[in-house]
Order: structure tokens, then sequence, then C-alpha cells
């Protein structure tokens, strides 16, 4: 006896601390959800392997590749995007240092670098080598990091 499978099925989570209600492709990959069927283009899609990191977003206070993550995956969760990162047109404070030091330059990988950090403890990650550590999952090929660990070291405390 051949049992159907659901072909869509719906989906409640929270994104950018806002409820949404969809219903889904089972195969949706929550990059797709994300960009095509919420407008959140910030969420950028590169390698599409998990391996490059311009697709990170904090799923539940981690950060996860959502180019390798089903929609179906995030329901019940929080997810919050690089959109969800500034508060009233206000960029946030990392934000504001990549803009500082220019630690970016085309920016397509800029929203994974900040989703990851929006995810970690800095005390976990001390110094330049702890910050070039905690983002050694995102791929830049045009800043040579060089903005982007003065960026984040600004942030956290550290002199750059």
């Amino acid at each position: 006896m051949a049992t159907e499978l659901a072909a869509e099925i719906r989906v409640e989570l929270s994104v950018n601390g806002e409820p949404v209600h969809a219903v889904v492709p089972v195969r949706r990959l929550l990059a797709d959800f994300l960009r095509d069927d919420l407008g959140l283009t910030g969420t950028h899609v590169g390698c599409e392997q998990g391996v490059c990191g311009a697709c990170t977003v904090d799923l539940d206070g981690a950060p996860v590749r959502s180019c390798i993550v089903l929609a179906v995956q995030a329901d019940g969760a929080s997810v919050r995007t690089v959109e969800g990162l500034a508060r009233d047109g206000v960029l946030s404070q990392m934000q504001a240092a990549f803009k500082e030091h220019h630690a970016l330059q085309c920016g397509f990988c800029t929203p994974g670098f900040l989703m990851t950090l929006s995810t970690v403890d800095p005390a976990d990650y001390p110094g330049a080598e702890g910050i070039r550590e905690a983002l050694s999952g995102n791929l830049c090929r045009c800043t040579g990091y060089g903005g982007i660990i003065a960026a984040v070291e600004s942030v956290w405390g550290e002199s750059p």
C-alpha cells in the first residue's frame, strides 16, 4: 500500500520578530523562501552548497546556511536575516563598523559575515586570530579581510 506524500506543508515561524504563516513546497530551501516568498533579498545565495556563507541566517540563535536548510525545518523557529539587524532605519553597531572600516567591497558576502557575527559570543573568539576562526566559514573574494577584522575588533573591544 503506497502512501502519498504531501507536496506542500504549512509552516509557522518568526522572521525578524514578525510571525509568518505560509504553505511551502516540502523541498523549498529556506534561502528561497526568505528571498522569493518573503522578499528578504539581503540573504544572498552564492555557492548553493553551504560553503561560502553568503546565505547565513540566524536560526534560533545559531548561524545556518539557508541554502542547505529546508523551509520546513524552520517550522516553529525564530529566523533573523540581515534585514533584522538594523532597528528603525539605524544600522546595528557591527553594520556601522563594517561601513566605517570599509569592510565590504562588492557587498555580496557582507550579510553572511554580519549574521555569523550576530550569533557568536565575542568572548569565545578573542583577538584577531579568534575573529578569523569565528569567520572561517565565510568567504570574501574582494576585501582581503583586513577591514573586516578591524571592524569586528572595533565593536568587540580589541584595538584594530
